[in-house]
């Protein structure tokens, strides 16, 4: 009989990473939820059902599933990544200025950009990434930024899920009179649009922008609007602390945070995205992650997707980069890519494990053992991805010469 479910079944390992709704940190990052041949209920999008092969599959509700054997295989949550660049600057502006940049999108259709950051999304949704959030930071122009912002949201159709937001850009060279203008008045306007899910701003060490930045977090929280914040210059710790301050729901960067300052994120609730792809393309430090883990704060990974700066689109090539250059374990930089990645974007209850009651988005992999992520740099282990239930990519088939 046919019930319109589906059950997943004979998982070598299944990787739950069940658990509180809430971000982890220390031990609790490297605890998996990890059940020997596994499997996995859904009916309707969500998750039903988990737990061992045998248990699962002879409950009443799987009789009449749709079967999908992961013998031999990993199953684990979709990826989220919790900080791209997807939008800005737009394809074919290779080194372009902010002001070629931002009139390429002025004159782009929404159809065209949307298009652009669809294939995109298509290589992401390929290489197991479930959800992804988009930043605009476009520069102070209401016109552009409100186009990025409706492009975005209009993404909500497809594979991965889009989480948009707003990326307050105050530029380099701006006097302090225009900042303080562009944060008072500018900023608002944008952010009490609703479409963007955050208010983002990126960090300058500058005395006299300190007050600005602390403004802008309030008033956008104050607004209903959760905050993130940029930390990836000198003097980071003054940016992490600022965000612990306000609650951020993230601080992302911290590529120059000294070792010895990483105490100061040990009992915060803020997530700390790490993006060790963006240090690698720039040459730049890689953050401290031990030190930072050490120290009980919730790390997650990011792959800061940018076409120009970063083009690296796929979390297993992150995973391996956080294992390989910054010394995580291949437990640790599971759970930072999917659970806690999914709590930097208020999306934890949702999305980033596999238990009962949450969106069905989950992968199979093509590994009999979890810690062959850490070792896949640039590879794609994915043999099936499903969202929200619903089969998304099916690894294909080479086809030979006759």
């Amino acid at each position: 009989m046919e019930t319109g479910a589906t059950l997943i079944r004979g998982a070598r390992q299944l990787l739950t990473l069940r658990g509180k709704n809430a971000p982890r940190r220390g031990a609790e990052l490297s605890d998996l939820g990890l059940i020997q041949d596994g499997a996995v209920l859904i009916r309707g999008g969500i998750v039903e059902q988990v737990g061992p092969t045998r248990r699962v599959e002879n409950l009443a509700a799987a009789r009449g599933a749709a079967e999908i054997n992961a013998t031999g295989r990993i199953v684990l949550p979709a990826f989220v990544d919790s900080h791209t660049h997807l939008f800005y600057p737009p394809a074919g502006e290779r080194g372009a200025t902010p002001e070629s940049a931002a009139a390429a999108i002025r004159a782009s259709s929404a159809w065209l950009l949307e298009a652009r950051l669809q294939s995109w999304l298509d290589a992401m949704a390929r290489h197991g990434t479930g959800t992804v959030e988009i930043k605009t930071g476009c520069g102070p122009d209401a016109a552009i930024e409100t186009k990025a912002l409706r492009v975005l949201a209009g993404l909500s159709r497809f594979a991965p899920d889009v989480v948009p937001t707003f990326l307050l850009r105050i530029p380099e060279e701006a006097s302090e009179e225009e900042a303080a203008r562009i944060v008072s008045e500018f900023a608002p306007r944008m952010y009490g649009r609703r479409t963007a899910r955050f208010a983002d701003t990126l960090w300058d060490h500058r005395p006299a922008r300190q007050e600005l930045f602390a403004r802008y977090l309030e008033t956008a929280a104050a607004g209903g609007l959760p905050v993130k914040l940029h930390a990836d210059a000198p003097g980071c710790a003054a940016a992490a602390a600022i965000a612990i301050g306000h609650r951020a729901a993230s601080v992302d960067h911290l590529e120059h945070l000294r070792p010895e300052q990483a105490g100061l994120l040990g009992n915060a609730r803020t997530v700390v995205t790490l993006l060790p792809a963006a240090a690698l393309y720039s040459g730049g430090p890689m953050a401290p992650a031990r030190a930072i883990i050490d120290a009980g704060a919730p790390v997650a990974l990011a792959s800061n997707c940018n076409p120009h700066l970063t083009p690296v689109f796929s979390m297993q090539t992150v995973i391996a980069l956080a294992c390989l250059e910054m010394r995580m374990t291949a437990a640790e930089a599971i759970a930072a890519a999917t659970i806690n990645g999914a709590h930097a974007v208020a999306r934890g209850d949702r999305a980033g494990s596999i238990e009962p009651g949450k969106d069905a988005d989950l992968l199979l992999l093509n590994a009999d053992d979890y810690r062959q992520a850490a070792r896949s740099l640039g590879g794609n282990l994915v043999h099936l991805a499903i969202k929200r239930g619903r089969l998304v990519y099916r690894e294909g088939k080479v086809e030979r010469p006759a």
